[in-house]
C-alpha cells in the first residue's frame, strides 16, 4: 500500500488527524490493534475546551455534538461546607462541552468511513521503519496476512504505550516524568449528577469531582493511593464516601455503578514530538493528570498544528512548519502541563495531618474562589488558550 501520511492509532488524535488531511485533499492510512467495538466503546475523559467544539463543528463532525452535547458555563469548587462557582462565561465569554471521548471517536470514524477514509482495524505486530530517511514504512499483520504501508510520513498517535514513541533511538528524545502520590477512583454510575456543572471538591479525607456523561449518567472520582485496588471497595463504601467528601453542599442521588476502575496520576512529556519523517501526537507525546481535563484537548491540538504543517508541505514544499511542529506544539504541550500540575496540587491531600500545606491549600483555594482576576486566569486555562 501507498499513501502520503500513515497514522498509527485510531483514537481521537489519529483520527482527526486523518479527517483535516482529507480535507486539505492529503491521503492518509489509519491503522490501529483494537476493533472498531472496542474504539467506540472505550469510556474516556469527556471535556472539550471552546474551540475543540468548534473546530468538530466547522470540520463536519459536530451534528451528533451540536444536538447532544451539555454546554456548561463553568465549574463549582468546593470546600468548607460551599460550593463556589466559577462562571467561565461571565468571564471571558467562553464554555466547555461535555461530550465523551468514545462519541468524538465514533464520529470521526463514520466520517472518515463515509468520505472513503481507509482504517485498518485489529491489526497485529505493527512495527516502524525507514522514517530517518524519504521513505518510511509500517509493517504490520491483517486478516493473518503481513502488509506493509509506504509513506511520506508516519504520525504516531498510538497512545503512551504504543510503539511509535520507542522506535525513536534513546539518544534522540528524553522524557520528562512526574508520578504522583495518589489516583482516582472513577465510578460511572445510573444515576443524575449531583449539579448541571463539575463540582470539584476539596476535603480532609480526600478530593472528589462529580461529573457526568448525561442527565441521568454520572461519571464520579474520589482520591485514593495509586495503587488501590477498586475491587475492595463495595458500591455502598464508594457512595458513603462520595457523599463525606461532597460535604452536604448538594444532595447526590445513589444508583447502579456500571463502571469502576483506579487511574494512577502522571505528567510526562516527550521532547522532541518529531525524529526525521515521524511525528508523535496527543498521548504518544504527553499525558497529563485528569484534574485539568486537558489530555484529549492537546491531542486535537497536536494534530491542528501538524495537519497545516503537512498542508504547507505538500502545497509549497515548504518544510519550515514541519521542522519546527515539535517547537509549537511544545509550547501548549507545557502550559497544559503547567495548568494540570497546579489545580491537582491545589485540590488534592498531600497529607493526613491537617499541616502547613493544609493550610496554604485552603488559602489558596479560598482566594481562586473569590478572586476575579483568579479565576479568570482559571477560566482562561480550563476553557482553552488560543490556538493561535
Amino acid at each position: 500500500m501507498r499513501t502520503q501520511v500513515g497514522i498509527v492509532g485510531a483514537g481521537p488524535a489519529g483520527l482527526m488527524l486523518s479527517h483535516l488531511l482529507h480535507l486539505a485533499g492529503i491521503d492518509s492510512i489509519v491503522i490501529e490493534n483494537r476493533s472498531r467495538a472496542y474504539c467506540e466503546a472505550r469510556v474516556r475523559a469527556g471535556l472539550m475546551e471552546n474551540w475543540v467544539a468548534q473546530l468538530l463543528i466547522d470540520t463536519g463532525v459536530g451534528e451528533r455534538l451540536n444536538r447532544e452535547a451539555m454546554v456548561h458555563d463553568g465549574i463549582y469548587v468546593a470546600f468548607g461546607g460551599e460550593a463556589r462557582h466559577i462562571d467561565f462565561h461571565k468571564l471571558i465569554g467562553k464554555r466547555v462541552y461535555i461530550y465523551d471521548q468514545k462519541e468524538v471517536v465514533t464520529d470521526l470514524i463514520a466520517k472518515r468511513l463515509g468520505d472513503g477514509g481507509q482504517i485498518l482495524f485489529e491489526v497485529e505486530d505493527t512495527s516502524i521503519h525507514d522514517f530517518d530517511g524519504g521513505r518510511p514504512k509500517i509493517r504490520f499483520r491483517h486478516g493473518g496476512a503481513a502488509q506493509e504501508i509506504e509513506c511520506d510520513f508516519i504520525a504516531g498517535c498510538d497512545g503512551f504505550h504504543g510503539i511509535c514513541r520507542p522506535s525513536i533511538p534513546a539518544s534522540a528524545w528524553r522524557g520528562y516524568d512526574r508520578v504522583y502520590p495518589f489516583g482516582w477512583l472513577g465510578v460511572l454510575t445510573e444515576s443524575p449528577p449531583p449539579e448541571d456543572e463539575l463540582i470539584y471538591c476539596f476535603h480532609e479525607r480526600g478530593f472528589a469531582l462529580f461529573s457526568m456523561r448525561g442527565p441521568q449518567v454520572s461519571r464520579l472520582y474520589i482520591q485514593v493511593p495509586p495503587e488501590e485496588d477498586a475491587d475492595k471497595w463495595s458500591d455502598a463504601q464508594i457512595w458513603g464516601e462520595l457523599e463525606t467528601r461532597l460535604g452536604g453542599v448538594r444532595p447526590l442521588k445513589r444508583g447502579k455503578i456500571l463502571q469502576k476502575g483506579v487511574t494512577p496520576m502522571r505528567s510526562y512529556v516527550t521532547e522532541p514530538m518529531q525524529h526525521g519523517r515521524l511525528f508523535l501526537a496527543g498521548d504518544a507525546a504527553h499525558i497529563v493528570p485528569p484534574t485539568g481535563a486537558k489530555g484529549m484537548n492537546l491531542a486535537i491540538a497536536d494534530v491542528r498544528v501538524l495537519s497545516r504543517a503537512f498542508e504547507a508541505h505538500y502545497k509549497s514544499g515548504g518544510e519550515a512548519l514541519l521542522k519546527d511542529y515539535s517547537r509549537t506544539a511544545l509550547n501548549r504541550v507545557w502550559k497544559g502541563q503547567r495548568f494540570s500540575w497546579w489545580m491537582t496540587q491545589m485540590l488534592h491531600r498531600h497529607s493526613d495531618e491537617i499541616d502547613f500545606d493544609t493550610k496554604r491549600q485552603i488559602a489558596e483555594i479560598d482566594y481562586v474562589t473569590g478572586s476575579v482576576a483568579a479565576m479568570t486566569s482559571l477560566a482562561e486555562n480550563y476553557a482553552g488558550l488560543p490556538m493561535e
